[in-house]
C-alpha cells in the first residue's frame, strides 16, 4: 500500500547508484539523503537523518565531542545546528 506526502505526492524513497559504487538513498517528502555502501546501509544512515529532522536523538556532550576529535572549548558560547543540541 502506497502512501502520500502532506501535499499528495507519492511517498517514498529513491536509490541512487553513484558513479563512485556507492548507493544514496533519498526520502522523496523530506529531500533528506543519505549515502552508503549498500541499499541497506545507505536506508539506514537516512533513518538516523530522519529523526533527527524530526527532533529526536540526544545532545552532544563534551565526552561526545572529544570522542570525535573535537575539542569541546572550542565549541562554547557558539550557536551549533540544531541537531547536534
Amino acid at each position: 500500500m502506497a502512501s502520500a506526502t502532506r501535499n499528495g505526492e507519492p511517498n517514498g524513497v529513491e536509490f541512487v547508484r553513484e558513479d563512485d559504487g556507492s548507493i544514496t538513498a533519498r526520502d522523496t517528502e523530506t529531500n533528506l539523503a543519505r549515502g552508503g555502501d549498500t541499499r541497506a546501509e545507505a536506508l539506514s544512515q537516512l533513518a538516523e537523518v530522519l529523526v533527527l529532522h524530526e527532533g529526536g536523538g540526544e545532545p552532544l556532550t563534551d565526552d561526545d565531542l572529544e570522542e570525535l576529535g573535537l575539542n569541546p572549548d572550542e565549541f562554547e558560547n557558539r550557536d551549533l545546528p540544531d541537531f547536534t543540541q
